[in-house]
């Protein structure tokens, strides 16, 4: 007796294509982990240069430093920096303040940050940042909302002491 078989062919292409499907879908998975790892990775570091941008700034405008002038300030606009004969150092940490939540806002989602003095520096949430005011160690607390769900829910905090 003779039995024809048909269609095994077709049955080999299905199983392969199912097993090929199911690769894919394991690649595709593996991508969006690491588009999104390298996402969180780029905000950090986007965090970590205008912390160092703030204290950069902090460093050059020493005596408003030492005036308190960038503790828990708001920033403000002052003309009078952006001509020859040029303004305070206490107008000048305003307009820093001012120009550092600017690139916040435009290098990070939701961004926002504080320079205070804090005497518990790894606290506070970016609604209230926590700054107590108290010793001689200044704390940049910069806060972006990672996940894009409308909630800040990165933090990341540096400890600066002025010489």
């Amino acid at each position: 007796m003779l039995y024809l078989q048909l269609g095994s062919s077709l049955i080999e292409v299905l199983v392969s294509l199912l097993v090929l499907s199911g690769g894919m879908l394991g690649i595709a998975g593996v991508q969006s982990v690491s588009l999104r790892n390298n996402q969180a990775a780029y905000f950090r570091t986007q965090a970590t240069m205008l912390t160092s941008e703030i204290i950069e700034r902090m460093r050059a405008n020493k005596v408003a430093v030492d005036n308190d002038a960038y503790d828990d300030a708001a920033g403000a606009a002052t003309a009078a920096c952006f001509t020859a004969a040029g303004c305070t150092p206490n107008q000048m940490a305003a307009q820093d303040i001012l120009d550092w939540d600017a690139d916040l806002a435009a290098a990070l989602p939701g961004g926002v940050g504080v320079v205070c003095l804090d005497s518990t520096g790894n606290d506070g949430t970016a609604a209230v940042p926590a700054c107590d005011g108290v010793g001689t160690i200044y704390v940049v607390k910069i806060f972006w909302d990672d996940n894009r769900d409308g909630t800040a829910n990165q933090r990341l905090t540096t400890n600066w002491r002025p010489l």
